[in-house]
């Protein structure tokens, strides 16, 4: 922990009108970054000089402390107007939420992320994926090591989608342990604090998505790479001795990643009631904003978003309230969530047809993003199924 509150962090501001101030801001960048797949620096450096990439800092190092709902507010607001701003944003979040509910860096590097937060842009992320292992909710234990060295460790692996690239300022790194003494049966397993312009780091540039294109969710390489001890931050294993991944189910500050999707959802209804205003056929003579069956569509979509909303901010209120029957809950509240955001940018391109499709029509790149709230974890399939044996192995209350 460090000793004395690090002054200087950038204070957000977040009234509805500061928010979306930021959204317009970071919009106007959005689809050439889409197009270009760089890093969103213009993106990034607004949000972070409106405060929103440090805002869930601890109070105790100077920071405002946001809890979940105001960071789902943030991301939505960042989601909509460039998702992946948002994303890069969302990482960084939660790794600020984190070390604010446990202190578990060095005092020294997390004093270095935030004199770097001071200065700009400073994104951190949990980088976990393999390209053999997959994704790590699934299960599994990562190759990636962490080997116990004289001066602390040497990091040796290679990951898979590490979302900001080289614009990372720190990566936790998901490593197992190796060291004299430990248990190779069962080796601690963990997160390695990194710096990202450590020596041994190396970049390969394989994001070509689909959506989140500018998102930079790169493979990155790690060769013998020197950490000072206390760099190994160990993930414990449950009651019963077995590791259990922690992404493996839902929590509130894992909220943040469904709430962005909201922000692109409210980004295509907004495309959407644009491209009717605007769009007058010749047989009918006036805008098809005016009829009944464009105003449908409208109202279907504002329902899935509303819907979309609700069970976002109404799951974390019941959080906050101490309602501890909806945590078992949460990960099929972020299924629904998605469903909803996907479901309100389908039904616009739906309506629209071609002209949705079309490069030159941002809906186009709406539908493409939204679609990316699929991949994170817990998938649908591990929650409806950790949920259906919830359901069905539970004791009888008759």
């Amino acid at each position: 922990m460090t000793s004395t509150p690090v002054l200087g962090l950038p204070v957000p501001d977040l009234t509805d009108d500061a928010l979306a101030a930021v959204t317009a801001e970071i919009a106007e960048t959005a689809a050439e970054y889409d197009q270009s797949g760089a890093v969103p620096v213009r993106g990034l450096a607004a949000a972070h000089r409106a405060g929103l990439l440090t805002a869930t800092v601890g109070k105790r190092y100077g920071g405002a402390e946001a809890g979940p709902r105001d960071t789902a507010r943030i991301l939505t607001a960042l989601g909509e107007g460039d998702p992946s701003v948002a994303l890069i944003a969302a990482n960084t979040l939660m790794a600020h939420t984190a070390q604010a509910v446990n202190a578990h860096w060095p005092a020294a590097l997390y004093d270095d992320l935030l004199e770097r937060s001071i200065a700009g842009p400073a994104p951190v992320n949990a980088i976990r994926a393999e390209p053999e292992l997959g994704a790590p909710a699934r299960g599994g234990l990562p190759k990636t090591t962490a080997r116990r060295s004289a001066s602390g460790w040497v990091l040796d692996g290679h990951k898979s989608y590490a979302t900001g690239g080289a614009a990372l300022a720190y990566h936790l790194v998901w490593a197992v342990a190796d060291e004299p003494g430990g248990n190779p049966d069962a080796p601690r397993v963990g997160h390695a604090i990194v710096p990202g312009d450590r020596p041994g780091i190396t970049w390969h540039d394989t994001w070509d998505h689909l959506g989140l294109r500018a998102s930079n969710t790169h493979d990155v390489r790690y060769e013998a790479v020197q950490l000072p001890a206390g760099s190994f931050v160990e993930i414990p294993r449950g009651p019963d001795g077995v590791y259990r991944d922690p992404a493996a189910t839902a929590g509130p500050s894992s909220f943040g990643h469904p709430a962005l999707y909201i922000g692109v959802a409210r980004a295509a209804r907004q495309a959407f009631a644009d491209f009717a205003r605007s769009r007058v056929p010749t047989a009918l003579g006036r805008p098809i904003a005016t009829t009944e069956r464009i105003q449908s569509v409208a109202g279907e979509i504002d329902l899935q978003i509303a819907q979309a909303e609700t069970l976002l901010h109404g799951a974390l209120l019941r959080v906050e309230a101490g309602d501890e029957t909806v945590v078992p809950q949460l990960s099929v509240i972020k299924v629904a969530i998605g469903r909803a955001a996907v479901t309100a940018v389908q039904t616009a391109i739906a309506a629209l047809g071609n002209p949705a499709l079309s490069r030159r029509n941002r809906l186009e790149r709406h539908l493409r993003d939204v679609l990316c709230v699929r991949v994170h974890p817990p998938q649908e399939d591990a929650a409806l199924v950790a949920a259906g044996k919830r359901v069905l192995l539970a004791p009888s209350a008759g």
